[in-house]
């Protein structure tokens, strides 16, 4: 096979088998609650094939001078809903995404009065009413099914009174979306606890669980080292629970996440990039914010191909960092992305990504990653396996070993990966 073939073979992920990328999950592994301090969690360093352990109110000490932290300021809505018939059934609805005629999540939180969501709806079949209601003193929030799109439904939700933006009606009504793998309802703790204490932009209906051990106390460690922070913004969608239920990669369908990202960032990241050696990283604080800053440069790659490109067509869907030029430089690329930006008049990127990222990928601007222990056969350990390779092996075995908690609530790692 010639050296350009075997380059197209090597590029080409969608026949990667999901049982290579399993692992025995017992249950006593997965943190059912945080811990009372969010910084004493255990941090598990990777670097160059060497594994360290370590606690988060350390981790200043595994980082250089002048790393660039990038997090994600999203924050979760109390996304789920529990309406009583007027026989006394309970019916779930799940607000996944707003519906397709509103034209972003902030425009759709801040809707007044009315609005269409996506829904997952919980005992269907006890729905036997046109509108179902909610009422407290002050509020009433109604629901009625619009539309059946597959195993979701548009839902039509109106409310009094209609000054209220949705995003309060939902702190009104509301709970906390805990992950179904906890298997326990919602309690007080997790008001707060699953979310990080930079939370800002709400929209996910799933935390980025990175940024959970993350304290003012480290922050403080962070800025005496010089650390630059920023913010970036992908909502999470409850796709980020979906299971690979096929047998390959392919088979699966890559949830779209909305993401917001300012022009400033951006040039940060190239002035980053443009001092960049082992000593001034670029470290994803999530898997969410690695996806963002990596969907940036193939937006840059498209901007580079095509300059009068529109805005559907600069989005990135799954398979597109495997398929578009593999050749273009990471500061090459996001000027391409500033250019496209400034001739659009656009001073902060709102859109969706799709982007996958699997063994096969190159990180193109990412150096590090923090994050949480994922789930077996799952995309984010997909992922994990992309930026550190066959070691994804030695890590998760090593952290059941010894004693890290596992998933949303549970340790977590600092993973050095290859260069771009």
């Amino acid at each position: 096979m010639h050296t350009q073939q075997r380059l197209q073979a090597f590029m080409q992920p969608q026949h990667i088998q999901m049982k290579d990328y399993t692992y025995d999950l017992p249950e006593s592994k997965i943190a059912k609650y945080p811990l009372a301090e969010r910084d004493s969690s255990k941090l598990l360093v990777y670097r160059d094939g060497g594994i360290v352990d370590d606690l988060y109110s350390n981790l200043h000490k595994h980082l250089p001078e002048n790393a660039l932290l990038i997090f994600n300021n999203t924050k979760v809505i109390q996304a789920r809903l529990i309406f009583t018939t007027s026989t006394g059934a309970k019916i779930e609805l799940f607000c996944l995404e707003p519906a397709e005629e509103h034209a972003e999540l902030s425009t759709a939180m801040a809707q007044k009065g009315s609005v269409k969501w996506r829904c997952l709806v919980g005992r269907l079949v006890k729905w036997n009413e046109p509108s179902i209601s909610l009422q407290t003193k002050d509020f009433t929030l109604h629901a009625e099914i619009a539309e059946r799109q597959g195993n979701t439904f548009i839902i039509q939700f109106n409310w009094e009174p209609s000054n209220i933006a949705f995003a309060s009606i939902l702190e009104q009504f509301g709970e906390m979306p805990i992950p179904p793998y906890l298997k326990r309802k919602e309690e007080t703790i997790d008001e707060t606890r699953y979310q990080t204490v930079y939370a800002e932009q709400k929209g996910s209906v799933a935390a980025p669980t990175a940024g959970l051990h993350f304290t003012p106390h480290i922050f403080a460690h962070l800025k005496s080292i010089h650390t630059q922070i920023e913010y970036l913004t992908l909502h999470v969608g409850a796709g980020t629970f979906k299971p690979v239920s096929s047998e390959t990669i392919e088979g699966h369908e890559m949830h779209a996440e909305w993401i917001e990202v300012n022009i400033a960032l951006i040039e940060k990241i190239m002035a980053q990039i443009s001092n960049n050696t082992d000593n001034n990283p670029v470290v994803a604080v999530g898997t969410t914010s690695l996806r963002t800053i990596e969907t940036l440069y193939w937006m840059g790659v498209k901007a580079n191909m095509n300059i009068n490109i529109s805005l559907n067509e600069i989005l990135i869907t799954q398979w597109d960092a495997y398929n578009l030029p593999q050749h273009v430089h990471a500061i090459e690329a996001l000027q391409s992305l500033l250019n496209w930006l400034q001739n659009n008049q656009i001073t902060k990127l709102i859109c969706k990504t799709q982007i996958l990222i699997v063994p096969s990928y190159t990180l193109r601007i990412v150096n590090a990653l923090i994050t949480n222990f994922h789930q077996p056969s799952s995309t984010l350990l997909l992922l994990i396996a992309a930026v550190i390779g066959d070691d994804w092996k030695k890590v998760y075995a090593y952290a059941l070993d010894h004693d890290y908690r596992f998933l949303s609530y549970g340790d977590g790692s600092l993973l050095f990966g290859r260069n771009p």
